[in-house]
């Protein structure tokens, strides 16, 4: 007597593809939020230029210059101090037309950073709280 036995049909193995991408999502969100992006500090700027089809006249408006070496000027008058109050009490002094005021900073290229923002805070505890940023064109950048 012969015995047949019978062998179980070979199943093909499967890949399970759902799974895989899940896993595979996973990882890049991951890998999303945890990647730092570097910022380049290296690049040369050369502020302020900028090119408008036409300047802007402010009826109420109040220019402050900031030059190079730190000193400030409120519509042409040289300021004393270089502390934040004693700009306030220029700006509150010129601002005649109370918080429609335009503060026009023109603050030299060279300027300090601190010097521009000095000006800003000034501007913010004089209520002033439109500001603008006075450029030259390309053009006239160049021709110096």
């Amino acid at each position: 007597m012969r015995l047949h036995f019978r062998r179980p049909a070979r199943e093909e193995p499967e890949i399970n593809l759902i799974a895989f991408i899940d896993v595979l999502l996973v990882i890049l969100i991951f890998l999303m939020l945890t990647t730092t992006y570097s910022k380049f500090t290296e690049m040369q700027l050369r502020l302020p230029t900028a090119d408008a089809d036409a300047q802007r006249d402010y009826p109420k408006e109040v220019i402050v210059a900031v030059s190079s070496d730190g000193n400030y000027s409120v519509n042409r008058k040289p300021l004393d101090g270089r502390s934040v109050d004693a700009v306030v009490a220029a700006l509150l002094q010129a601002a005649r037309a109370g918080k429609d005021t335009v503060v026009i900073i023109s603050a030299d290229a060279n300027a300090r950073h601190q010097s521009v923002v000095t000006v800003m805070e000034a501007a913010r505890r004089a209520d002033l709280t439109q500001i603008t940023f006075a450029t030259q064109s390309s053009a006239q950048a160049g021709g110096r």
